[in-house]
C-alpha cells in the first residue's frame, strides 16, 4: 500500500512556467501566469468580486483588496458577516482549514487506496448499511474535530460519524454540528462531495448539567438558533458557501495561494427554477402528490409553463449548489437525511438567499430535533417551487420496499 506524502501531490512537480498576461472578452476577468510560483498551478482566474457571475449582487460592505481579491477573513474582518466577532472569524478560520485539508485529502490519487482501506475501526453504524461509515468519513471526521479543538472556540461538536456528541471544552462559546464528508459512498467514481456545518452559540443554562446531557441539549437546538451554516464543495472547483444570517455567500479556492476568495457574493436563488433533482427511479414508490408534481411541471402544466429537467447528481452539497445558482428543486422525499447535520444546516443556507427548506408539511428551520440522527424528508429551492410542491399536499415517501430504512 502507497503511503501519502508530506506535501499536497501538486507540489512534488514543479517548473517555471512562461509569463502570460491577456485580456479575456469580459472586461472582469484576467488570466495570468505567475512566474514566481514553483508549483505546477496552472492559470489563475483573476475576478472582481464585485461583478462575480451567477444570482448574486454586490455587497455594499464589500471592499477589495488592491489585487482585487477578498478572502474569506478579509471580508469577515471588513464587516461582511453582520455580527461576526473575532471568537466567530478564529472559529470560521480554523474550519476552512480543516476543509482545505479534506479536499486535498478528496482530490489526493491516494485517496482509492484511503477509501479502500478496511482495518480501520468503524464507529457505530447509525444508518443503513449503504450509509455504514467510511474511512474517508471517520479521518475527515478527525481532521474537523482536530480543527475545532484547536480553535479554543468550541464546546461541543456534533458529528454524523459519531453516536454522540463530543464535548470539547467548558469555556468554548460554540456548538458545532457537521456532516464531514457527505457523499462519500460515490467517491471511488469522482463525484462531487462536500462537508456540511451549523454553529449555535453555546447554551449556558445549561452548564450546570452533566457533560453528557448538556453536549447532547447543546446539539439539538432547533434550526431558528444558528447563527451561521455552510458547506464546501469539493468537485471541480471547491467553494465554500456560508450565511452569518444576513445573506449567502460563495467563496473559491484559490490553489495557488490557499485562499478562500469571494466569487459569488449575497447569491440570490431564483424565485422560480426550471429544474428539479430527485431520484427518478423511485418514481413508483412516491405518494400520488409527489408523482402528480413531477409529472405536472416536466409536462410543462405546472404554474410555470416551461417543462422542467432532472438533474440528479445523488449528492446534496452539490445538486444544493448547482440549485442555488439556477433555481428549482432538489429533494430527497423519504426519510432519509438528518435534521441535525444536514436540514438545518442547508436550509439556513437556502432561507438566506431566498429561497424555502421544507420537509414537505412544514418549514425545516420550526422543527425541534428529538433525537441526535433524526431523519426526515428534505425539500430545498426556489420560493415559487416550493409554495407549488407545497401545494400538492401528499409529497413525504412513507414507503422505501427493497431498501433498509
Amino acid at each position: 500500500m502507497h503511503s501519502a506524502p508530506t506535501q499536497p501531490f501538486y507540489q512534488l512537480l514543479t517548473f517555471q512556467p512562461k509569463l502570460q498576461s491577456f485580456q479575456s472578452k469580459t472586461p472582469y476577468t484576467t488570466l495570468f501566469y505567475s512566474p514566481t510560483m514553483s508549483s505546477l498551478s496552472g492559470a489563475r482566474i483573476r475576478v472582481n468580486p464585485l461583478l462575480a457571475v451567477g444570482n448574486s449582487s454586490p455587497s455594499s460592505s464589500t471592499v477589495a483588496g488592491d489585487d482585487g481579491f477578498v478572502t474569506l477573513i478579509e471580508y469577515l474582518g471588513k464587516g461582511g458577516g453582520i455580527g461576526v466577532n473575532d471568537d466567530l472569524v478564529l472559529l470560521i478560520d480554523h474550519i476552512q482549514y480543516a476543509c482545505k485539508r479534506i479536499a486535498a485529502l478528496v482530490a489526493s490519487p491516494f485517496n482509492y487506496t484511503i477509501g479502500k482501506q478496511t482495518g480501520l475501526a468503524h464507529v457505530p453504524n447509525t444508518g443503513s448499511d449503504r450509509d455504514a461509515p467510511k474511512p474517508l468519513d471517520i479521518i475527515s471526521n478527525e481532521i474537523i474535530l482536530s480543527s475545532l479543538t484547536k480553535s479554543g472556540k468550541v464546546a461541543v461538536m456534533a458529528s454524523e460519524e459519531s453516536d454522540l456528541p463530543t464535548w470539547i471544552s467548558d469555556d468554548g462559546p460554540y456548538v458545532v454540528v457537521t456532516d464531514p464528508l457527505d457523499g462519500s459512498r460515490n467517491i471511488d467514481a469522482s463525484i462531487p462531495t462536500g462537508t456540511i456545518f451549523g454553529i449555535y452559540k453555546r447554551l449556558e443554562e445549561l452548564d450546570n448539567l452533566p457533560t453528557e446531557e448538556k453536549a447532547l441539549l447543546n446539539s439539538l437546538q432547533s434550526g431558528n438558533r444558528l447563527i451561521a451554516s455552510g458547506y464546501v464543495l469539493y468537485s471541480s472547483a471547491t467553494i465554500l458557501c456560508i450565511t452569518f444570517g444576513s445573506g449567502t455567500h460563495a467563496f473559491t479556492l484559490d490553489r495557488s495561494t490557499g485562499d478562500f476568495i469571494l466569487t459569488n457574493p449575497n447569491i440570490k436563488i431564483p424565485p422560480r427554477g426550471q429544474i428539479y433533482s430527485v431520484n427518478d427511479a423511485r418514481y413508483f414508490d412516491w405518494p400520488e402528490g409527489l408523482r402528480k408534481y413531477i409529472d405536472t411541471v416536466r409536462q410543462g402544466k405546472g404554474r410555470y409553463p416551461k417543462k422542467y429537467s432532472a438533474r440528479y447528481i445523488c449528492s446534496l452539497v452539490a445538486d444544493l449548489h448547482r440549485t442555488l445558482l439556477y433555481g428549482g428543486v432538489a429533494m430527497n422525499p423519504r426519510d432519509h437525511l438528518r435534521l441535525v447535520y444536514e436540514a438545518n444546516p442547508l436550509s439556513f443556507l437556502v432561507e438566506q438567499a431566498g429561497g424555502r427548506g421544507s420537509d414537505g408539511k412544514s418549514r425545516i428551520l420550526s422543527l425541534q430535533p428529538v433525537k441526535l440522527h433524526q431523519r426526515l424528508p428534505l425539500f430545498l429551492g426556489s420560493l415559487e417551487d416550493m409554495e407549488e410542491l407545497e401545494s400538492y399536499g401528499d409529497v413525504q415517501q412513507k414507503v422505501n420496499p427493497g431498501y433498509e430504512v
